[in-house]
């Protein structure tokens, strides 16, 4: 079981133009995943995955084979493998945006890997194209660092809670557009077409995400109109019935700004048992748009009180 001591502190304010320079790196990053693999449904096939030192894109396949690149924040480089005897590795460090964009695409020539993406961040705004921005070249490898352990943290526990369903269900992932981990649960029915609204992605690609009736949850650090690290969840499509819904534990609230439950970081750190306390709220968000929208939840949930786990699930 994970102690409190090392759910770390984490202070939007202290580490935001490092959180803006690193978000814009991992666009990068992921858009070369984006544009190395074929489309796969809610866009999962854009997402990084937390490891055990930093976000990885995972296997992408070439024409050689298969190519991956880490963030490795211990060391604190960007490692390109490719098969080949040596990776590729690009130091991170206080650099803008356009010098780091230069580098990486560089480096994957060298490496034979043949690839170009759409050279502007989506659901940032203003959106500088990459090659142009050096305004952002922030890096604090200790606040880097940081964020990389509390990703591990929420992972693990999100992962359990990702366990008690066996409907269809996404992985636990990182959206490099918001800059999140999220997981998110479906029931199976299909949803009224989304409006749309981030900004700098294209509608069609927010319809296709919410295709279908869903519930999903996450960990986002925050930003300047919300200028704390957060836990939230959200039904689509909402109804009037979902954000009146009691849930577990009582630092959470429905945000109407956000449209959205939100559990505030600091109140699950500070928690003699973090993990519970986080368990108790992705488990009550999840019952409350479940239960408003109807799901057909015996067939969807399964029950795991057999198995031991490294983090006991939470049941009310």
């Amino acid at each position: 079981m994970l102690r409190k001591k090392q759910w770390p502190r984490l202070e939007f304010n202290e580490w935001k133009e490092t959180l803006y320079t690193v978000q814009l790196w991992t666009q990068i990053v992921g858009k070369i995943r984006l544009r190395n693999l074929p489309w796969l449904n809610h866009s999962w096939h854009v997402t990084l995955y937390v490891s055990p030192a930093g976000l990885t894109t995972g296997s992408i396949p070439y024409s050689n084979g298969l190519f991956q690149i880490d963030f490795d924040f211990v060391n604190h480089q960007l490692i390109i493998q490719s098969g080949k005897e040596e990776n590729i590795i690009i130091k991170l460090y206080a650099r803008t945006v356009a010098s780091f964009y230069k580098e990486v695409m560089q480096s994957l020539e060298a490496a034979g890997i043949e690839t170009t993406i759409h050279a502007k961040p989506n659901e940032v705004d203003p959106a500088i194209p990459f090659e142009k921005d050096e305004v952002h070249c922030s890096y604090n490898p200790d606040q880097v660092n940081n964020f990389w352990r509390v990703l591990v943290n929420i992972h693990n526990v999100f992962t359990t809670f990702r366990a008690g369903f066996t409907g269809k269900c996404s992985p636990v992932h990182f959206f490099w557009g918001s800059f999140d981990l999220a997981v998110t649960r479906f029931s199976g029915k299909p949803a009224p077409a989304h409006p749309g609204g981030a900004p700098n992605v294209p509608v069609r690609v927010m319809q296709e995400a919410y295709s279908h009736e869903l519930s999903s949850c996450g960990f986002w650090p925050g930003n300047e109109q919300v200028s704390e690290a957060i836990f939230y969840a959200y039904c689509y499509p909402s109804n009037a019935d979902f954000s009146k819904q009691e849930i577990m534990p009582g630092e959470g609230y429905f945000n109407e700004q956000l449209a959205e439950f939100v559990l505030p970081y600091e109140a699950v750190r500070r928690s003699a048992d973090p993990e519970k306390k986080l368990l108790q709220f992705l488990q009550s968000t999840y019952e409350a748009a479940a239960n408003t929208a109807g799901w057909d939840r015996q067939s969807l949930e399964c029950d795991l009180s057999w198995y031991q786990s490294p983090i006991t699930p939470y049941k009310n």
